[in-house]
């Protein structure tokens, strides 16, 4: 993402909900937070639900 031209806003982190979560700003300067939470739920088809 850097060689690209992007830029590490926050590198990624354990969250205070249990997971993982970083920033980046893209070529264009728009922000893009990545999470990943080890503890949702996801069915064999790659879907998930909420509530």
């Amino acid at each position: 993402m850097t060689r690209a031209g992007g830029r590490v806003v926050k590198p990624a982190s354990l969250a205070a909900w249990g997971g993982y979560s970083g920033y980046f700003a893209d070529p264009d300067g728009h922000l893009w937070e990545v999470a990943h939470n080890p503890g949702f739920p996801i069915d064999v088809h790659g879907n998930t639900r909420l509530g």
